[in-house]
């Protein structure tokens, strides 16, 4: 039975009710000595209790897709079969692009969590060793007779630890959010790209190559990127690319952007960190090395000290002590061309929580419209630049398929596969 399913959640209810009813129908009907009478009715509480717990863990889990399945849940999932040293640039000497396309077939989501118009398709990444599902939804534009012949650009978006795939689409509902403003041309017609992060069980990878364990920033920012390409009518450049995450998959996010400009072009971070060691579980946090290596601020230091600061921009929200300070401190080192944006969440908000990131993410993606595609504003992110103080600015205007949208047909995205 699935984790995330109906059944389950319904069988819970029903077991609930049984825990409840049981004591009053069978409390003082209990025979024999004392102490088996006192064995059953602890046990009848017992199943009260546990019965309970496991109704409020479904609820929370289906509300805020942390595990996708038990094996998710129990830390016995898997999904990397090698992890060679693929050395510092995450490609082990290959080029994905001289490779023969891999087509993967893709069908509408088994999981009715997600909403109408997402697939779903499982690969082998052929540079990570990585395996698992992708979750894609594409833009109202994308059968539109009149964009037959125009690519689209992409997000890959990353949810936290434990986080599900399914959350961006299902929790924060963003393919349902943002499909009336691309349809209005207020935000431009994305496809949206959600992969599988949880890779080693109960461990958080950090988005890092590790030899011998797992190479998850190969599988992200190469084989899922490679894989998009291949299969739908995805823009290549990485002036067309982004990421997006939260907390846990804030970091990688801006890792990610900042680490490989040469893939993206642009990052939004919602209550995210720097430190890899913010979450306990992490791979990167735990090895001294890597919790350097893979910390954002060490990147972009890295990076301006070679000279070559990267042509990424950043989109940073927080509360206080809850991600605004990592990209305060972001944008205190951001050198032209890099770009920091940093918002302030306020109090009470909604704290640490998809709440919160569930109800920005019509503001990212209209900031996120008016760079994808766009060369950065001249002058990088001095003092006072890029910190959220009054309105957003609108979007870049232009002649791509993110403009001038909202008199195409937009059918609903519910038939399948299209691929390129």
């Amino acid at each position: 039975m699935s984790l995330t399913g109906t059944p389950f959640f319904l069988t819970a209810i029903a077991l609930l009710v049984v825990a409840v009813v049981l004591p009053f129908a069978l409390w003082g009907r209990v025979r024999g000595p004392k102490i088996v009478r006192a064995v059953a009715r602890l046990g009848m509480l017992l199943f009260a209790q546990v019965t309970a717990i496991t109704l409020v863990f479904v609820m929370v889990n289906n509300a805020n897709s942390l595990y996708d399945n038990w094996d998710d849940l129990l830390g016995t999932s898997d999904h990397v079969e090698a992890a060679k040293d693929l050395g510092p640039d995450g490609m082990g000497g290959l080029k994905a692009k001289n490779a023969p396309k891999q087509l993967v077939q893709f069908g509408p989501s088994k999981d009715s969590v997600v909403g109408p118009g997402v697939q779903e398709g499982e690969f082998k990444g052929r540079i990570s060793g990585v395996s698992g599902e992708v979750y894609v939804w594409l833009p109202p534009q994308y059968d539109d007779p009149a964009y037959k012949d125009k690519k689209f650009p992409v997000v890959e978006l990353l949810p936290g630890f434990p986080g599900s795939a399914k959350s961006w689409m299902g929790t924060l509902k963003a393919a349902e959010q943002l499909k009336p403003l691309m349809e209005q041309g207020k935000v431009k017609p994305f496809i949206l790209v959600a992969p599988r992060t949880t890779l080693l069980g109960k461990v958080d990878t950090g988005c890092v190559n590790i030899p011998g364990k797992v190479n998850a920033d190969s599988w992200l920012s190469v084989d899922v990127r490679q894989m998009v390409i291949d299969n739908f009518r995805a823009e290549d450049k990485p002036a067309s690319w982004a990421v997006a995450g939260y907390s846990a998959g804030a970091h990688c996010a801006a890792k990610l952007a900042l680490a490989h400009p040469d893939r993206y072009r642009a990052a939004i971070s919602l209550s995210g960190f720097n430190d890899p060691k913010m979450e306990p579980a992490s791979l990167a946090g735990q090895d001294p090395k890597l919790r350097v290596e893979s910390n954002p601020l060490t990147i972009l230091k890295t990076a301006n000290k070679a000279g070559k600061p990267p042509r990424t921009a950043l989109y940073v929200s927080g509360a206080s002590n809850d991600g605004y300070e990592a990209g305060l401190a972001l944008k205190q080192l951001a050198k032209d061309p890099t770009t920091v944006k940093v918002k302030l969440i306020p109090p009470g908000a909604g704290g640490h929580g998809t709440a919160v990131w569930k109800n920005q993410i019509p503001e990212v993606f209209r900031w996120l419209s008016g760079v994808i595609g766009t060369e950065p504003p001249a002058g990088g992110t001095g003092p006072g630049r890029g910190t959220e103080h009054g309105r957003n600015p609108e979007p870049g205007h232009g002649t791509d398929p993110g403009h001038g949208t909202g008199h195409g047909r937009t059918p609903e995205q519910s038939r399948g596969p299209r691929h390129a």
